[in-house]
């Protein structure tokens, strides 16, 4: 991207979809040098479609 194009959201989210995302992160909630709560997250953000099925059966929400 240069400084003179401007992208909209929706673009730029059906760029990522395409592709697929992936999101990795911890965090700590520490107090007095004691970790009280961690969280780890890990997803992946991908779109479905015919290549790609959907891991749900049929018929389910």
């Amino acid at each position: 991207m240069t400084g003179d194009q401007d992208i909209a959201l929706v673009d730029l989210l059906d760029r990522l979809l395409a592709g697929g995302v992936v999101i990795a992160g911890d965090i700590t909630l520490r107090i007095a040098d004691v970790d009280l709560v961690r969280i780890d997250l890990k997803a992946l953000i991908s779109s479905v479609n015919d290549a790609v099925p959907t891991p749900w059966r049929e018929g389910t929400p």
